[in-house]
């Protein structure tokens, strides 16, 4: 099925598969106190893709939810949050596909209750299946250099590393990770995914090179929701020109702002 998208012209855009958007700023549905809070986020955020939660709604329409509030210009990104298994993401994602007619799916296949990192082995498993069958896979894992290798080796058309634990809060823990994923994997793109907590975390994680991030309850617990998606939006575009602009090299010592070759003496 077709996943073709028509956008503004921009210089500087972002593509996953055939689809091509101008921002990178992906948002999430949860948390929100009301469907109208959730909706002037939305708005505010600019964004063009919103994940939902497959096992989390009605996907039959049979009760009202909020996929009855979201923009329908909005393109819609199943994840299999809940699952646990690599057959029980792959049975989600088959069900997402058929109700919301999209290839579309961004995997998870939580290891721990507890923390909710990713199973990294089970993720690997569904997302070699899920490719197989004509998926769009963008799957959820741990900072990992070498899984991130063997996913894209699979076929997923991103990678989507976190930065902590879902809805911590804390930032990019390991910014080192994010850096060596990106000089190691200059073609690949990296989607932050998991942690971001305001929005100079989100900044940093694009000044490291990410091509886009992923967020919700930084935004969705914010105490004014729309606000903070406009300051994620903001954030985002600022870290983007920063990592494309190079920035300049870290010193130990003092670099005079005004160097004193050619000073009249």
């Amino acid at each position: 099925m077709s996943t073709a998208l028509t956008v503004k012209e921009t210089d500087d855009v972002f593509e996953i598969g055939d689809l091509t958007f101008t921002s990178r700023l992906i948002i999430g549905t949860g948390k929100y106190r009301s469907h109208a809070e959730m909706q002037r986020a939305h708005e505010a955020s600019g964004a063009e893709m919103v994940t939902v939660a497959v096992r989390r709604v009605p996907l039959d329409r049979s009760s009202e939810s909020f996929l009855d509030y979201l923009d329908p210009k909005l393109k819609i990104l199943p994840n299999t949050a809940g699952c646990y298994s690599a057959d029980d993401a792959v049975r989600t994602a088959r069900l997402a596909r058929e109700a919301l007619q999209t290839d579309l799916l961004k995997l998870e296949v939580i290891g721990d209750q507890t923390t909710l990192f990713p199973d990294n082995e089970q993720t690997l498993e569904a997302a070699r299946i899920l490719v197989k069958e004509g998926f769009v896979v963008l799957p959820y894992f741990n900072d990992d250099l070498i899984m991130a290798k063997k996913l894209l080796d699979a076929g997923c058309v991103a990678i989507m590393p976190l930065a902590a634990p879902i809805g911590s809060g804390l930032g990019v823990q390991n910014p080192a990770n994010l850096r060596i994923m990106r000089e190691q994997l200059p073609d690949a793109t990296i989607i932050v995914d998991a942690g971001v907590g305001t929005a100079s975390d989100a900044a940093i994680a694009m000044e490291l090179g990410a091509d886009a991030v992923l967020m919700n309850t930084a935004i969705a617990e914010a105490q004014d929701a729309a606000k903070m998606a406009e300051a994620m939006k903001l954030a985002i575009k600022a870290g983007r020109l920063a990592y494309m602009s190079g920035r300049m090299p870290k010193r130990l010592y003092a670099s005079a702002s005004s160097p004193l070759a050619g000073v009249i003496k």
